[in-house]
């Protein structure tokens, strides 16, 4: 049975960084609070989470002023192999993830920020079609998941670990994450409406408690694990959806993954539910995020897309990070090739697309808008980014849940887009 989460207190905290005005300047700062658990595990060791809603983030123009969405990823979770250096436990031969607190449901936030304070109106958790509320894990087929006393946790099919969210004028809710990886439609309440997922894999969810239906390129199935689905956007009219996988695929292997630059993001016909373009955005080499490489050498599967916003028909605002460094990018999708149903859709394709060269493929042009290294690095896992309509920007940060006790962040900043 699924138990929803209990949230015990909201606490925020404002701290005035600046209020001169200029493109890339923060407004204020906002620190934000929302403790979900306390553990004690087996060994006496004490762990204490803090929601992390910063995932990813969306306003919609015809919504109060200052009023944005977010949402949560699957919940607290750690590595296995982290479990000692964290938890003070041994989980060697199991590989996976540790999920803290099962019974997390990822939730979409309604949130107020004004004045450099942050209300919460809302929290929607996502639900199946019945109303009960989902879980954040694994499905089957991804990666195995275990409690903090090291028991085996049985797959869920209807789990997400959602990275993503837009909002529609109906009320409705799209969100992308990365199992699947898949796109769900969500309702006003938090239902799921349907969840499209790439070919091949509907078949693995059939008891999740939802309309399933394979929408996506087979491709991305080739996503290696927990680098799928991380960002999604929709165009003004609301005719297009856009999302972006969050780093190159394993495509043939993870060898190739973890030195690609190509990632590819999609285009869809909204209400036909049907994928009409794919394009390929190569993401920047890991030396040029200046304040990720103080200490070692990045490689290059460490820099990621977080984050998308559809500013026009086909323009997007591309958030690329690693940790402490985030650039974002005006891309226009009118400057490359669609290479939907092409040869590089095809896995049998040799060398992939992954492995190509740059100059066997019209890219996405990039136009730099911002890079937080001239803020001072801003704050660390930037995720969400809510366009509040010209220069005016909200910033959010993924904190993890507090596994590691970082705040969750809430930045108004300026950041001028031009055409």
């Amino acid at each position: 049975m699924r138990v929803s989460f209990f949230v015990l207190i909201t606490v925020v905290v404002v701290c005035v960084v600046s209020a001169q005005a200029g493109s890339g300047v923060i407004d204020k700062r906002i620190s934000f609070s929302d403790p979900l658990d306390r553990l004690i595990l087996q060994n006496g060791t004490e762990m204490r989470f803090d929601v992390g809603i910063g995932s990813g983030a969306f306003r919609l123009h015809s919504d109060p002023d200052g009023v944005i969405y977010s949402i949560t990823d699957r919940g607290p979770n750690i590595k296995t192999r982290d479990a000692q250096k964290l938890m003070g436990m041994d989980f060697s031969g199991k590989k996976g993830k540790i999920f803290t607190t099962p019974n997390f449901s990822p939730t979409i936030y309604k949130l107020m920020v004004e004045d450099g304070h942050v209300t919460v109106l809302d929290k929607i958790q996502i639900k199946t079609e019945s109303g009960q509320p989902i879980s954040g894990i694994s499905n089957p087929g991804t990666e195995p998941a275990w409690n903090v006393n090291g028991e085996e946790i049985a797959y869920d099919p209807a789990g997400i670990d959602a990275e993503g969210i837009v909002k529609l004028k109906d009320g409705t809710f799209w969100i992308c994450e990365e199992y699947g990886p898949s796109i769900l439609h969500v309702a006003t309440d938090g239902r799921v409406i349907e969840r499209w997922v790439p070919e091949g894999v509907k078949t693995s969810l059939e008891e999740s408690g939802y309309e399933v239906k394979e929408v996506l390129p087979a491709i991305i199935r080739k996503r290696k694990l927990n680098r799928g689905i991380e960002s999604i956007a929709v165009s003004p009219d609301e005719k297009f959806l856009y999302f972006s996988m969050q780093s190159p695929l394993a495509n043939p292997d993870k060898k190739t993954y973890t030195q690609s630059r190509m990632t590819r993001i999609f285009k869809i016909d909204r209400m036909a539910g049907k994928v009409i373009g794919e394009y390929v955005y190569r993401i920047d080499i890991p030396d040029s995020f200046g304040m990720d490489n103080k200490k070692k050498k990045r490689k290059q599967s460490g820099v990621k897309i977080s984050e998308m916003t559809a500013v026009d028909t086909d323009m997007l605002v591309v958030l690329e990070r690693i940790s402490n460094t985030t650039r974002f990018f005006l891309v226009d999708l009118a400057t490359a090739a669609n290479i939907l149903d092409s040869k590089w859709d095809d896995s049998a394709t040799s060398p992939s697309l992954e492995q190509s060269k740059e100059t066997d493929i019209q890219l996405l042009t990039k136009k730099l808008l911002l890079d937080t290294d001239e803020m001072g690095g801003l704050m660390k896992k930037i995720e969400g980014l809510a366009w509040l309509g010209g220069d005016r920007w909200i910033m959010l940060n993924d904190n993890d849940f507090g596994i590691a006790q970082d705040p969750t962040y809430i930045v108004p900043v300026t950041m001028a887009v031009g055409k």
